[in-house]
């Protein structure tokens, strides 16, 4: 294996270790909140529906039921309402990605992790316990308090992304990003877990479990995260990592010295003074800290757009088996929802090993395009298998994991790595500060094409059946696939060039 690709991790200190598990656990925690909504949708549609609908006739007389929960005359109408919420989910973290990219590069990443954690956590508190505990339940409030949860957090990927790139370099990012891109489906499990553990006291104790930790997750990034390298007098190197920065001169020489030492210390100090002298009557800065872009110069650096757009359409298939796995597992398959979220993790399990093993592959290749497209063209076949899939848990558990492996594979490495690559590109020409900003523009339009995918999942479903739903899974797959052939034939190119040139030089 090329040094590349194993000799960069001893090039890291326990700082990036803490830096890698606190972005880590702090996108864990919010991903357990965010699925425990799609968790606990079978449960949620039926308090939202006539006793008629949901079974609780003997407890409550129909009319008094009906009052209290009349939002819904069946659950059809309720799953409906369930994919518009996924919906505005979406869209408002889409908008809010696009603002909280450009306000992570020009305000201290720590404040807006930590503000986008806590500010969640509380939304999610009032909309799925608060309201349950009260007996509130109007569909202008959920929609309200769904709109402010997107948000919120969309404040959260842009920084963890920008706080990683500060920290790792170029040099083995497609593994370590991918490592790290595990901690959405971490979070999923996380939630499928803990909301499958308390959901016999009622859907309201999931959302209050979930948000209580993920407060606490924000007050300890509030207090515990270095977002930058130079904080610790560490120097960034977009090459090849991180390296130590020599906060004294001599500090590997001998601690007594003669006087010929002395005066040429004494020379170098002058010589300091006076272009320091100089550079202010010039007015000209020593260093030139670097200054954010602005929001449509990152949008035309090279490869952000084909990237966005093929991620809005990966996103919208990997968001629909976030958001509707356990329902579909639940409702097709007539398994239990408990049973249901335990089965859904294997998804997650597949995305936190093709997310690794890919990254790991393109860093070997020094290419990310083709290893994307192998993986979706697999991907393809796999919605197809997972699709005839048989009412046998082992089968679908592995037909699972599988689909995940090459769908929230590519999904991770766009998200994350290639983001980071797209953010520190040659095309800034030294300005280092657009990393939160591309980020937020990849993981937005994804976001965009998400939210329009769930309304269209439950649509879809309600009036053609799930077939239909992974006939349409197959068609955006291929559309990522479409978006990212001219970066495909562009490194492949290169790649001929350079073996061509290797050929040449043997």
């Amino acid at each position: 294996m090329p040094p590349s690709c194993c000799g960069y991790l001893s090039q890291y200190t326990h700082h990036h270790l803490v830096v890698f598990l606190l972005t880590f656990f702090s996108y864990v925690l919010l991903h357990a909140s965010r699925k425990t909504f799609s968790n606990v949708k079978v449960s949620i549609s039926a308090q939202w529906t006539p006793s008629v609908q949901n079974g609780s006739a003997p407890a409550f007389s129909p009319g008094e039921t009906w009052e209290d929960h009349h939002m819904f005359a069946d659950e059809k109408q309720a799953t409906l309402f369930l994919g518009a919420l996924d919906s505005i989910f979406l869209f408002s973290y889409a908008v809010g990605l696009y603002l909280s990219g450009v306000i992570g590069d020009r305000v201290n990443l720590r404040y807006v992790l930590s503000f986008g954690l806590c500010g969640s956590a509380a939304v999610e508190f009032a909309f799925g316990t608060l309201t349950e505990w009260l007996h509130i339940y109007n569909i202008f409030l959920y929609c309200g308090l769904w709109v402010v949860n997107g948000l919120l957090q969309s404040a959260v990927w842009p920084c963890v992304v920008a706080v990683m790139g500060n920290w790792f370099g170029k040099q083995g990012r497609g593994f370590v990003f991918g490592l790290w891109s595990a901690c959405a489906s971490v979070g999923n499990i996380l939630g499928a877990f803990l909301a499958s553990s308390v959901l016999k006291y009622g859907y309201e104790y999931a959302f209050l479990v979930t948000s209580v930790v993920q407060f606490a997750g924000g007050i300890v990034i509030f207090f515990g995260l270095l977002t930058s390298p130079k904080e610790v007098g560490l120097s960034s190197d977009s090459e090849t990592g991180l390296s130590a920065v020599e906060t004294d001169s001599d500090s590997h020489r001998p601690l007594m010295s003669d006087e010929e030492e002395v005066e040429e210390e004494e020379e170098e100090e002058v010589v300091a003074a006076v272009a320091a002298a100089a550079a202010v009557v010039e007015d000209e800065p020593l260093s030139e800290t670097p200054r954010a872009i602005s929001f449509c110069q990152a949008f035309c650096l090279p490869g952000v757009l084909p990237y966005s757009l093929a991620y809005a359409c990966l996103k919208l298939v990997n968001y629909s088996f976030f958001f509707w796995l356990p329902f579909y597992l639940s409702n097709n398959f007539g398994w239990k929802e408990a049973e249901a979220d335990r089965l859904s993790v294997w998804y997650d399990v597949g995305g936190i090993l093709g997310g690794t093993v890919q990254g790991l592959i393109s860093d070997c290749m020094g290419k990310r395009a083709p290893v994307l497209a192998i993986s979706l063209v697999l991907a393809m076949g796999a919605l197809v298998g997972y699709s005839n899939s048989p009412n046998d848990k082992v089968i679908n558990s592995a037909l699972l994991a599988t689909t995940g492996f090459f769908i929230g594979g590519p999904s991770n490495m766009i998200s994350s790595a290639i983001s980071a690559d797209l953010g520190r590109q040659e095309a800034l020409r030294g300005s280092q500060e657009a990393l939160a900003t591309v980020t937020g523009i990849v993981d937005g339009t994804g976001s965009i094409g998400a939210a329009i995918g769930q309304y269209l999942v439950s649509l879809i479903e309600s009036k053609l059946g799930w077939m239909c739903v992974f006939y349409f899974f197959i068609v955006m797959t291929g559309g990522s696939i479409v978006f990212i052939t001219p970066l495909l034939l562009k490194e492949v190119r290169a790649m001929w060039r350079d073996r061509q040139a290797l050929r040449r030089q043997l």
